[in-house]
């Protein structure tokens, strides 16, 4: 479980198709501590919980290596990923830890696409659409989670919806280079997607 706070900007230095292009082995560098990440370690990627199978340092620089698999690859931008890519990094939640965020399956459900952005002083406006499925379970002042990051949502209007990210965000996330056009992963909230699903069994 993840809380949608980015806690480290990644950027991939190497990606490597295997098992026919089923599979994506990818080398992120990042200013996490080696020493701390194990084999087995679920690190959110852009929001996308992938499993660590290696790491190790290069030119005092940390690395690790996720597998990206088929169904990953056709249901999020990670099938766009390339080297020098820029990914948001978050670590898994442990017991103790401050929830920051909400609540993050880091369980991708679907993409989002940026319609349009405007730039405020310090602050930036997004405004996104994404399939009906998934807008069912957007409602202003909720959660959502786009390329990791746990925002709350403004206003929502049929499939679109947007946000507004502070100065903070911008400057600590991937966010600040969100541009019109631009697909990013979308998790909507477990609360939310729970609550729908008991009102369709009353």
């Amino acid at each position: 479980m993840f809380t949608g706070i980015v806690t480290a900007i990644g950027e991939i230095t190497s990606l490597q198709p295997v098992a026919q292009g089923q599979l994506h082995r990818l080398r992120i560098a990042t200013r996490y501590d080696q020493s701390n990440i194990a084999d087995g370690a679920s690190i959110a990627c852009n929001g996308v919980c992938l499993t660590v199978v290696a790491s190790g340092v290069d030119r005092g620089k940390t690395w690790f290596e996720v597998e990206a698999a088929a169904e990953t690859l056709g249901m999020t931008t990670a099938k766009c990923w390339v080297v020098g890519t820029r990914l948001n990094l978050e670590r898994a939640l442990k017991i103790g830890d401050e929830l920051g965020g909400h609540i993050v399956a880091g369980h991708a459900d679907g993409i989002a696409t940026i319609l349009s952005r405007n730039d405020l002083p310090d602050m930036a406006r997004f405004e996104l659409t994404t399939t009906r499925e998934l807008a069912r379970f957007i409602a202003p002042k909720g959660s959502v989670t786009l390329d990791g990051v746990s925002l709350t949502v403004n206003t929502v209007d049929q499939s679109a919806f947007s946000v507004l990210i502070i100065p903070h965000t911008l400057g600590v996330t991937t966010l600040s280079d969100w541009r019109a056009g631009r697909e990013v992963n979308i998790e909507v909230d477990l609360m939310a997607r729970y609550a729908a699903r008991l009102s369709e069994m009353s």
